[in-house]
This record gives structure tokens, C-alpha cells and sequence, in this order.
């Protein structure tokens, strides 16, 4: 599509004259995806994860919003200047649009705006866009370059196919939830939804290969994300660990199943993380914690005597961290040149001065809410400054403006379908 070609143009013309963007700091790249325009169907926390990738990237993201309510995470609470915490952190940069699928006019002004869209993502439960009549196969059809990415629990085959699921059912039938928590205890849900975001994550690498495939052939693609499949996916070695020994790994806490040491110790006021995940860091951190004689002791060279030996390592690197401050093992550490980190809250990681180098705490301005403090981009493109994040929309906000640019609808056609509630309906 002509809107994408001059994207892809101007990332080359970015990518070949770096030096001169770096040069002038006013100038402000769109992003990589410039051009692209992504139809976000999608509520709660998988699919707008995914949309906001993409917007970041500097797609334009068209949110379809039902009426009354708009996205089910606008009524969780705490509010800020009316809108929900929850609404606002997976969202930023988007439009929104409020249309009524389940109208016969409705479906009529989403098949138009999927006419000139590269991208359509979903994720109801499977055959629902079906029943509005906005299927894959109905929508590809009318527009071959469509990519049509459908997020949902289980995906669209299998014998759970039908089931509903959230995070924590992910976490639950993947194994996931099984391996945390501490020892001897019963398994704990993940603090964060991994089971939820492993659709975000999934779904927008999808959708971005589907593009390059396109690219080469002119055609769009179907794609189907479960949650079920990401989650699972992420079990990573404790996948092998299960194959190779036949065997359910246990919860270890903060601990790894097979580095030692590795995991959280007590200091006298605080956590410190301690990493040692290569041989060569075991006699550093033991000159740190003032007991060479251990890092040089053969019985505990290799990463499996130290497993072997959990039990006496552990215990004597707990009691010395005990002694002294978090501070004090920061210091000492550090100049040991061994892995570790300070367990910080929440609030200490959003202000720690990290964070704001790295541009991961950004403030930009709400009409309702005000100033409001977000989280940034997390992919970064050296010499290529892109503009700044815009503040997460309002319900309905853009609806009157996208349907006059991209359909060509007078006022007064908006004003009739506004007025029937087919459109920007909010209660």
C-alpha cells in the first residue's frame, strides 16, 4: 500500500543520513511502522498489549470501542481525571472510535475502514467475528493485503478451543504457575500476568513477520495466537528439565533450579539479589564476602558442586549478607565485579535514575487526567529520536475524525449515525 511504501521509504532515508538526524534534534522520526494503520478490536490486556507495540513503533492504531462502556478496563478502578489506571497503561498513542459491530451499519463501517487497513487484530473468543459477520475469510477477502491477527485463549483449534481463559488460567494449564513460589508451599500466580502478555508479545512479533512476508508477496495472512501456546512457550528449560528427567520441577523461590548461588539474600535492611551465573563470579563473590578459602575449595569449582552443595553454600552467604546493608553489599560488590541488584519496589524502580535515562518513565499531558506520568518505549532506535508518546484517547474520541478522513462522511452522516447510536454512543 502506498501509505506503508512511504513509511519504509523514509526508515531507509532515516537509516542512511543517522549522522545528519543526530545533528538536529528538533527533527522527530515516526517510527518504523509509519504509514501502517492496525484496526485494534482488542480489550483488556493481551491485544491492546500488542496494538501498543505497535503504536510505539509508530503504527497508527484505530481503537474500536464498544458503545457504552468502550474497552472493559476503562471501569477499573483507581481513576485518575475519570480514566482507569488500567485503561491508561496499555494504551497510550491510540484513537479511539466507538462503533457498534452488532449493528448491520456497524459491521458495514468496520468492513470499509478494513478496505484501506493493513492490519486487523481481535481477541474475542473464537467465532464471535464470525457471528457479526466480520470473519477472517470475510474481511481478506475484500482486502487480500489484510493481516488478520486472532488472540485468544486457546486458539482456534484444539479440544479447548471454546474454553474462556485469563492470566491465571494460562499460568494454571501451562505448567507456569506450578514452578512458583517458595519451596515446601503451595504455587503462587505470578505477580505479573505473564500469561496475558505472552499474547501481547506473541501477537505483535507475529503480526510485524506476517508484514515482511507481505512485503514479498502482496498477500496478508491469518494469525492465530493463544495464550495457551505463549505461555507454555516461555517454560523454556524447565520444558527440558521435564523431558530429560521425567520429573514436575519444584517452586525454588527466588532461587534457580540448577545455578547456586543465585536468588535473594537478607541484608540488615533490605534484599540483595546475588547472580552468579558462570563459574568465574563464585571466588569473586567470595573474596567480597571475606571467605577466599571457599572460592578456592574444589569441593564447590563447578556449577554442579555448588548445586550439590546448596545447603552449606547457601546458609553461609545468607549469614554474612546478614552483617551489613544493602548499601554496604552494593558497594562491595560492585567492586568485586559480582552480578547483583538491590530489590526494589515498584515506586523505586519508576524513579530510579535509570529508568528516566532510559526514557521508561515519560510525562505527557491528558485532557481530563492531566499530567500524567506513563511508561516509555521499550525498543529504542540510536540517532533516529522519535516523537514523543501521546496520552491514551478518551472513548469516542477520534471517531468523528477518522470516519470523515478514511470514509469520507459528511457531518451530517456522522451527526445521523451519532444520533441513531450506532456510533459514539459512551453510556
Amino acid at each position: 500500500m502506498e501509505r506503508l511504501d512511504a513509511g519504509k521509504a523514509a526508515v531507509m532515508d532515516t537509516a542512511e543520513h543517522g549522522h545528519a538526524a543526530a545533528s538536529r534534534p528538533q527533527a522527530r522520526w515516526p517510527g518504523p511502522l509509519s504509514g501502517l494503520r492496525v484496526l485494534d478490536l482488542t480489550r483488556v490486556l493481551a491485544g491492546p498489549l500488542a496494538t501498543q507495540f505497535l503504536c510505539d513503533l509508530g503504527a497508527e492504531v484505530l481503537k474500536i470501542e464498544p458503545p457504552g462502556r468502550g474497552d472493559e478496563t476503562r471501569g477499573f478502578a483507581p481513576f485518575v481525571g475519570g480514566e482507569s489506571h488500567y485503561f491508561l497503561s496499555l494504551n497510550r498513542g491510540k484513537k479511539s472510535l466507538v462503533v457498534d459491530l452488532a449493528t448491520p451499519e456497524g459491521a458495514q463501517i468496520l468492513k470499509d475502514l478494513c478496505a484501506t487497513a493493513d492490519v486487523v487484530i481481535e481477541n474475542f473468543r473464537p467465532g464471535v467475528m464470525e457471528r457479526f459477520g466480520l470473519g477472517a475469510d470475510v474481511l481478506m477477502k475484500a482486502n487480500p493485503r489484510l493481516i488478520y491477527c486472532a488472540i485468544s485463549g486457546f486458539g482456534l483449534t484444539g479440544p479447548l478451543r471454546d474454553m474462556p481463559s485469563f492470566d491465571i488460567v494460562a499460568q494454571a494449564m501451562t505448567g507456569v504457575m506450578s514452578i512458583n513460589g517458595e519451596p515446601g508451599r503451595a504455587p503462587q500466580k505470578l505477580g505479573l500476568p505473564v500469561g496475558d502478555m505472552s499474547g501481547g508479545f506473541f501477537g505483535a512479533i507475529a503480526i510485524l513477520s506476517a508484514l515482511v512476508e507481505r512485503a514479498q508477496t502482496g498477500r496478508g495472512r491469518l494469525i492465530d495466537v493463544s495464550l495457551y501456546d505463549g505461555t507454555m512457550s516461555m517454560l523454556g528449560y524447565f520444558a527440558q528439565l521435564a523431558f530429560v528427567n521425567g520429573e514436575d520441577p519444584a517452586p525454588a523461590g527466588s532461587a534457580h533450579a540448577t545455578v547456586v548461588p543465585y536468588g535473594s539474600f537478607a541484608a540488615s535492611d533490605g534484599a540483595i539479589i546475588i547472580a552468579c551465573l558462570a563459574d568465574r563470579f563464585w571466588p569473586k563473590l567470595c573474596d567480597a564476602l571475606d571467605m577466599p578459602a571457599m572460592g578456592r575449595d574444589p569441593l564447590y569449582a563447578t556449577m554442579a558442586d555448588r548445586r550439590a552443595r546448596r545447603d552449606e553454600i547457601e546458609p553461609r552467604i545468607a549469614e554474612a549478607i546478614a552483617r551489613e546493608s544493602v548499601a554496604h553489599w552494593r558497594a562491595v560488590l560492585d567492586a568485586h565485579d559480582v552480578p547483583h541488584a538491590p530489590l526494589l519496589g515498584v515506586t523505586a524502580a519508576l524513579g530510579h535514575p535509570q529508568a528516566r535515562a532510559r526514557e521508561m518513565v515519560v510525562d505527557v499531558e491528558h485532557p481530563t487526567a492531566g499530567r500524567l506520568r506513563l511508561l516509555g518505549r521499550p525498543i529504542k532506535f540510536p540517532g533516529s529520536p522519535q516523537a514523543p508518546l501521546e496520552a491514551p484517547p478518551r472513548l469516542g474520541e477520534h471517531t468523528a475524525e477518522v470516519l470523515k478522513r478514511e470514509l469520507g462522511l459528511t457531518d451530517a452522516q456522522v451527526a445521523g449515525l451519532t444520533e441513531r447510536g450506532l456510533i459514539n454512543r459512551t453510556g
